[in-house]
């Protein structure tokens, strides 16, 4: 079953605030003007006149030197450890119980569908499911249980699902 969302609802603009009331402007004797000081030509420097322009020049490319040949990194040592869950003995068990059982469902569906006609789309989800066989059972040798479980359960979920699907 998919999962709809319901509708979003439509979110209503707020309602236009009214212009603020500004007071009216003071008022400006018309005469303030004439008690400005008169500009005195006289008191502004000359200026000489521009430069001529300069015609173009043309942009050199240069070249960027060459780089140093790379020098082998020093020998760092062994690299850090890898970061792995532990697990009690019982839930290592447990997971491996699953992996397995889910890789044998996983093996009996491909054995199924090789014998059987598949159009594209089959074949392309048997190829799938395969993938994820190998990539749960790399993932169980590199010690990740918890990842080659969800891995397993995935290809057995999707071979069980086309075998309903193929004739």
């Amino acid at each position: 079953m998919v999962f709809t969302p319901p509708p979003a609802r439509a979110q209503t603009p707020p309602p236009p605030a009214a212009p603020p009331l500004l007071p009216p402007p003071p008022q400006i004797a018309a005469d303030a003007e004439a008690n400005l000081p008169p500009v005195a030509a006289a008191s502004l420097p000359e200026l000489p006149p521009p430069p001529a322009p300069r015609p173009p020049q043309r942009k050199t490319v240069v070249a960027p030197p060459p780089k140093p040949a790379a020098a082998p990194a020093p020998d760092q040592g062994p690299p850090p450890p890898k970061l792995v869950q532990l697990f009690t003995p019982e839930q290592e068990r447990e997971y491996n119980r699953n992996i397995d059982e889910s890789l044998d469902r996983v093996r009996r569906a491909l054995a199924i569908l090789s014998s059987k006609r598949l159009n594209s789309d089959q074949a392309e989800a048997a190829n799938r499911i395969a993938a994820f066989q190998k990539q749960a059972e790399e993932a169980r040798s590199a010690h990740d249980l918890a990842g080659a479980d969800l891995l397993a359960r995935r290809a057995a979920t999707l071979a069980d699902d086309l075998l309903t699907r193929v004739p």
